[in-house]
């Protein structure tokens, strides 16, 4: 099963698409898709939506992880945020795809062991678990992040 986890950002949006292969966590593909701030947000959006499309037409998933929404000090970010999470979700809806939503929490516990893990050990422990040349972007890690959460909640489904 593929899984395209996804971090949704409203200038820079990560995915990481991972499969599982017995007990094996394999990256398929990840990145980053940057828009360009001097847009304004609607056009990013617009890009937001083609780029996220053309990625789901080429990695046909057969599931969408994203991380939940989460609250901010800044509320017009978080605005911007759940802006863009939308337009995920949309685009996943019109491939008829399965999404869920897990807290960053959640991703941080089922990735690194504690759901306090900082945005460094998150990033190692991705390289770890996906036994990854490199130390993955951030932004690139956690999606990788959130794509691993539901690879072992699911998992832990099939054998509960």
């Amino acid at each position: 099963m593929l899984i395209l986890g996804v971090d949704p950002g409203s200038r820079v949006t990560g995915y990481g698409a991972v499969s599982r292969e017995g007990r094996r966590l394999l990256r398929v593909e990840s990145g980053t898709i940057r828009l360009r701030s001097e847009q304004d947000l609607s056009a990013r959006l617009g890009q937001l939506q083609q780029r996220f499309e053309a990625i789901i037409d080429g990695l046909a998933p057969a599931v969408v992880a994203v991380e939940d929404i989460f609250t901010s000090r800044n509320p017009r970010s978080a605005l911007a945020l759940g802006q863009a999470r939308g337009v995920v979700l949309a685009a996943a809806g019109r491939r008829a795809l399965p999404v869920h939503a897990y807290p960053p929490a959640t991703v941080k516990r089922a990735v690194s062991g504690h759901g306090r893990a900082d945005k460094k050990q998150l990033q190692r422990m991705v390289q770890v678990l996906l036994s990854l040349e490199r130390v993955p972007a951030q932004d690139e890690s956690d999606a990788l992040a959130i794509a691993i959460c539901h690879a072992m909640s699911a998992a832990s489904h099939l054998r509960g």
